[in-house]
Parts: C-alpha cells; structure tokens; sequence
C-alpha cells in the first residue's frame, strides 16, 4: 500500500538539503549524485537531436549546457530557495552577469546598493559599461532615493540580503515594493545569509544569486555561482524585456515566456547564456557543492552561534572602536535582521580597531587559527584587510560606504571551538597594540 499522504507532504528544509534534485542512479543504483565527467552525450537518432537543439525536449546536449550532476544541484538549491529554477555557472561574478543577460542592452541601467562587495562595485560601476549598461548606486535605507534613481531604462535592482563586508542588512520586502512600483525585477545576492538564514523571493525578490564558493559548498574546495529564478514575474507585462518577451531570432522566433512560462528565464539562462557566455560550471564541482549543501542545515547555526561569542567578546575589548555586526543588540539593522533572518544574522562581519591601518596590519600578522584568505563561508575562520585587498579597487569614500574603511577587518567565523576561536582573537588584538 503507498502512503500518498507522506509524497504529498512538503518536505522540510533540512531534507531538500539532502535529497532534493537527487536520486539513486538507475543505471547503476548509485545512492550519491555520480560526478558525469562527460563532455557530449549520445541521441537516440536525428530527430532526438533535432528537437533537443529546437528546445522542444529537454536533455542533455553538450557539458557546457547541461549535465546531469550540475541539474542535481540546480533542482536542489531551486527547491532550497523556493524557486521555479536555477542555472549554475562558474562563479558568483558569472552568476551576476547570467542575472542581467536577459535584462540588459545598450543604454540601460540597473540601480544597486552602495554596500556591495567591493568586486561587485567594480563589475557594475566598471565593467559592464564595455556591454553599454551602467549602475546608478544609492543607499537603500533612503527610499526616495532609490525611486529617484529609477528611470525609464532601469531594468533591476540589484541588492545584497546581507552585505559584505559590513553586514549591512537589506531590508528586501521594502524594496521588492518599489520593484514592484515600477515594473522591474528586484535581483538579490543571497551568499552571505544563505537559504538557510533567508528566503528572499519569500519577501519579494525575483532572482537570487549566490556564490556557491562560498557557505553553500561551505569547504573552501569550490568556485561557482548560481541564479535562481523566483518563476513569478510577468515578462510580457510590458515590452522591457525582449530576450524573454519577443520572437529570439537565435531560435527561430521562438518566445521564451510564451513557451516555457514560470521556467522562461531558467530556460533562457541555459539556451542562451551557458550557450553563448560560457560560463559553465564543471560537473565536479557541482558534486562537491552537492555534499556541501547536504550539512548545511547543521553548519550554519553553528557558525552564527560562534559569530555572535566572537563579536561580543570584540565589542568589549579596549582596543576595538566598533563591531559591525546584526546579531549584536546595538547594531542599527538588529531588529530587521530579527524580522527578516530569524536564524541569525550570518557568520561575517567588521571589527574597527582603534589603531587604525597600522593596527589592523599587525592584527591580521598575528592570527594563528585564522587564515588570512580572500574568501569567506568556509567551515574554517578566516580573516582579511579588505581596503588593501577585496576592495583596494574602490576609492575611499566608496571604501567607507562599503564598510571597507582602512581600520577595518573582515572576519568570517568558522566552526571551530568558540573557546579556541576568541583566543586567537585575544592574543592577536594584544600583538596589534
């Protein structure tokens, strides 16, 4: 007898993380997600082919496109963040450019925050103008402001749930309202809450980016990125966005949204950007991520439970000027991390020593279980200068606005001891003076 009532149930978040996108391989029974270390896959004949280059079949084609460990993990952490789908790709800066493809053309411009990482200022405030798109960067705390900055040729915003490095918090429903308002998608990087901590689309965002490099992979082994789409935004609401409204010549006048509906910007990530970008991510590594995510319903309340000893332990220290982080009762984003990220407020924030430049030199010279890496999410702590390495780019104003300031350290607490994790702060705040 089959228990229809058990399928039916929806499954918990710390089930998804283990079993969603994944089951036994029915060639071979294999439990775990089999790495498919293949470039090319063979049709059944060539009608079969024809019609999977048509976009009439879904299959697999060619590696760059599609493979069968990368889809494990796209169905995965769609299901994890309650989205219609997800395109993986190879990092999380590939992640944001995949976000913006089907959104963008010469002479438009997305509005993003000013607390952005410092690579993601660069990529938007530098890079993108080569494709003839630009950013307008505001403070999402002013919300005049950022209705202001929205003209005729805004096709997004794009935000961070959680910034890096300040640990600023977004406030995502208030500013899905003006997406909203104005007809275009709210965009949100979501690396530094993770699923686990933050649902944006719960709150309103229409896509939702991650670097998997980071709390999802969770083992420092992995770079890749990924773009979850919410599946609810109405792209033949007006004619802003043609890539997914209007006839693609690419396809023979096929309409993405009018074909595939919720899964048009899925579809269009794959068919046309993995297709025409590039920016594949190898299958490998798709199997490390897919271990990753599988603790990390167990890792993340660990690494917000040693975040929150560290920052307190920091915040009460003579030489310390200021912590920057939501989990402590004084931070101006407290009680809307509360609201928005019941869970914690994430693992990663800033410490402003007093000594300023010279002091944070030292500090960082004398941490011993710390790793001074420019990374963060990992099971390991790691701690790093942002304005002389992440964000040497930006200017100082930007720097400060970032929360990058030069008497500024980021930390990323791992899951170690919390006893040895402060100890090593102590010895290293007495070497820096």
């Amino acid at each position: 007898m089959t228990d229809t009532t058990a399928a039916a149930r929806p499954q918990g978040f710390d089930t998804l993380a283990v079993h969603a996108g994944a089951k036994a391989d029915p060639a071979t029974g294999a439990r775990q997600v089999p790495i498919y270390q293949t470039t090319a896959y063979q049709f059944r004949d060539a009608d079969h082919a024809a019609r999977l280059f048509n976009l009439q079949e879904v299959g697999y084609i060619y590696s760059r496109l599609t493979n069968p460990t990368v889809s494990a993990l796209q169905d995965r952490i769609a299901a994890l963040e309650g989205g219609a789908g997800a395109v993986c790709c190879s990092s999380g800066h590939a992640a944001q450019i995949l976000a913006l493809l089907p959104l963008m053309g010469p002479g438009l411009n997305i509005v993003a925050s000013t607390r952005l990482y410092g690579g993601t200022v660069t990529q938007f405030g530098q890079t993108i103008r080569r494709f003839g798109w630009s950013a307008t960067f505001v403070d999402l705390d002013d919300e005049a402001a950022v209705r202001a900055a929205i003209d005729e040729n805004t096709r997004a915003i794009f935000v961070e749930s959680i910034s890096n490095p300040g640990g600023y918090v977004t406030d995502i429903p208030a500013i899905a309202r003006i997406a909203d308002e104005a007809g275009i998608p709210l965009i949100v990087d979501n690396t530094l809450a993770s699923p686990y901590l933050c649902r944006p689309i719960e709150h309103g965002a229409t896509l939702v980016v991650h670097s998997l490099t980071k709390y999802l992979t969770g083992n420092g082994t992995v770079t890749g990125g990924v773009v979850v789409d919410s599946g609810r935004f109405d792209w033949s609401a007006s004619d802003r966005f043609p890539s997914l409204s209007q006839p693609e010549a690419a396809y023979h006048g096929l309409n993405f949204h009018q074909t595939f509906g919720a899964a048009a910007f899925t579809f269009h990530g794959i068919a046309i950007g993995l297709r025409d970008l590039g920016m594949t991510l190898n299958p490998q590594a798709a199997h490390y991520t897919l271990m990753g995510v599988e603790t990390l319903a167990l890792r993340m309340p660990r690494h917000v439970a040693n975040a929150v000893a560290a920052a307190e332990y920091l915040a009460g220290h003579d030489g310390v000027a200021a912590v920057s982080y939501a989990g402590l009762p004084d931070s101006p984003w407290h009680d809307r991390a509360a609201r928005l990220y019941p869970k914690g407020a994430g693992a990663l924030f800033t410490v402003q020593l007093k000594g300023g430049y010279d002091a944070c030199v030292r500090f960082i010279g004398a941490l011993k279980l710390f790793s001074h890496v420019a990374n963060l999410g990992d099971a390991r702590s790691l701690a790093i200068h942002s304005a002389s390495t992440t964000h040497r780019q930006l200017t100082g104003d930007q720097q400060v606005a970032a929360g990058a300031g030069p008497d500024v350290v980021r930390l990323s607490i791992g899951i170690e001891d919390p006893a040895d994790i402060i100890a090593d702060l102590e010895q290293a705040l007495a070497a820096a003076g």
